[in-house]
């Protein structure tokens, strides 16, 4: 089973090249199935149990910007269990037949979620420490979109140009650490999936 994520700040357009990448796929009959991190998170379950919410729409969370010392222990802890389900998963998926995850955010979104919330510049061992036990998808994209980029769209994170910004230079200092393949999101969202659909046929 092909494991592909969507990695990136708030706005840079994963949903919209997680879509055009998963009908690329079924269009050549493969069984495609679909992962957001956010919505698999224990920590962001237990968050919507308690404001009463039912659903979970990606795009439209509101994003932490602030945490205690005990709230970021909460949710490494959580992080930890979430990778030991995440195996667990793609074991049910690969008895299910499924040919492709594509995957809306991956754990490196979550690490570097919790990094901002932390302060963190992206290379404490605490982080890094991490990084065992994340399964090694066969492709990880980082879409690379300016902060200004993505404020100036139709749909603007709620965080503001700053947290975008803090978020996307933790993303640019960790791209070496995950082997994350950069991809320009700047352009045209299907002359941008056409690129990445290239890069897959190539190494396939």
């Amino acid at each position: 089973m092909l494991i592909i994520t969507f990695s990136g700040t708030d706005g840079s357009g994963k949903s919209t090249q997680l879509d055009l990448l998963r009908k690329h796929f079924e269009r050549i009959g493969k069984n495609v199935a679909y992962f957001h991190a956010i919505e698999f998170s224990l920590a962001n379950r237990l968050s919507r149990a308690i404001k009463g919410t039912k659903t979970f729409t990606p795009g439209h969370e509101k994003a932490s910007t602030t945490a205690s010392p005990f709230l970021i222990l909460l949710r490494k802890t959580f992080l930890l269990i979430d990778l030991i389900r995440f195996r667990l998963f793609l074991h049910v998926l690969r008895q299910d037949g499924i040919d492709v995850l594509v995957s809306d955010r991956y754990f490196y979104d979550s690490v570097v979620n919790i990094e901002f919330l932390a302060g963190s510049t992206g290379r404490e061992r605490s982080f890094q420490f991490f990084d065992e036990f994340i399964p090694s998808p066969n492709w990880s994209f980082f879409l690379d979109v300016e902060p200004d980029v993505i404020a100036s769209r139709e749909r603007v994170p709620e965080q503001g140009i700053e947290y975008l910004t803090r978020k996307h230079s933790l993303f640019q200092s960790d791209v070496k650490r995950w082997d994350l393949i950069v991809i320009d999101g700047n352009g045209d969202p299907e002359d941008i999936s056409r690129h990445i659909w290239k890069r897959i046929e190539k190494t396939s």
